[in-house]
């Protein structure tokens, strides 16, 4: 009997003080310093406005207020980092060649006509359609913030990336990682001035780590999170040709993922919280409603009318 009371006690103890750290952080880790904190993120610099990735795009976003610039990153054959999501550009050029064949000066222009990834049955047209440099980007708006996915696990271009940010003094306006641990975890040990994400191996200890309680004990190097909110997924597909299981697994997803007294606490500790990519005022108001410090759109001036009208 005895013994069942004392783990009982444990038991309670041990609740009520993860119950206590979940709510007040600060209480074991101090906040991180944020160096930039963002509200309107602009995936691939409006993909729904302008053709995704250009100095168009770019430009536009700035232009109409965004608070930081979203983008992919690859090497060419002659070792420059170019802006583009693809490695290979079958799908934005209609050329089937890889980036890492090309020097800089073959690489193909993108079509004037491209899809928008997350908005279903949508495209945006533009006539800059011109794969930049990293470095154009860097020049262009010395100010801004700016999101770099690492696209493939290279080395070399983890470097060149680094070098970048370096030698444009951006390690206070830059973020950077990818879904990947390794390609994190090199970019780390590349440069560990410039704020990291969570890939989705930690995004998934971070997961378990909430929900048995053990989150407001464990520290952590990333600054922030970037997930997607699964319910898009529903909206980009046809339900009918859908399994029950296939919408149960989204709707799981969703649920387990989309927790307020997560990003609240993550928040509390100085992590920002990036939701992506919306593109309906339901979905800003949803992600906002949970607690997130900012949200990835295609169609920056929408996002920023809803912003006008939503308190901070």
């Amino acid at each position: 009997m005895s013994a069942t009371l004392y783990l009982l006690s444990t038991l309670g103890g041990y609740v009520l003080t993860s119950a206590l750290l979940l709510k007040c952080p600060g209480l074991l880790h101090r906040p991180k310093r944020q160096r930039f904190r963002c509200r309107h993120i602009s995936h691939r610099g409006g993909a729904g406005e302008n053709l995704e990735n250009t100095m168009a795009a770019f430009h536009h976003a700035v232009n109409i207020g965004t608070d930081m610039l979203e983008l992919d990153c690859h090497l060419t054959k002659d070792e420059q980092v170019v802006v583009s999501h693809d490695e290979n550009l079958k799908r934005s050029t209609g050329v089937d060649v890889n980036i890492s064949d090309l020097k800089y000066s073959e690489l193909p222009p993108y079509l004037c006509k491209l899809d928008v990834t997350f908005q279903k049955e949508c495209h945006c047209e533009g006539k800059d359609n011109r794969i930049p440099l990293l470095k154009e980007v860097f020049e262009a708006f010395p100010q801004t913030p700016v999101n770099i996915d690492i696209k493939v696990n290279n080395n070399v271009l983890i470097k060149k990336v680094s070098e970048l940010v370096s030698q444009y003094k951006r390690e206070h306006l830059t973020v950077w990682g990818n879904v990947n641990y390794e390609v994190v975890s090199k970019c780390l040990k590349e440069n560990a001035d410039i704020p990291i994400i969570f890939c989705l191996q930690r995004v998934l200890l971070l997961l378990g780590l909430f929900y048995t309680g053990l989150l407001p004990f464990i520290p952590f190097k990333e600054e922030f999170l970037e997930i997607p909110m699964p319910s898009i997924i529903l909206k980009l597909k046809e339900p009918q040709k859908m399994t029950r299981s296939q919408k149960f697994i989204i709707w799981l997803a969703d649920t387990l993922l989309m927790r307020k007294a997560l990003f609240d606490h993550l928040t509390a500790r100085g992590i920002q919280v990036y939701i992506w990519v919306l593109n309906e005022e339901q979905e800003y108001k949803r992600a906002f409603d949970l607690g997130a410090t900012g949200v990835m759109t295609d169609y920056p001036t929408k996002l920023k009318e809803f912003l006008h009208n939503y308190p901070a």
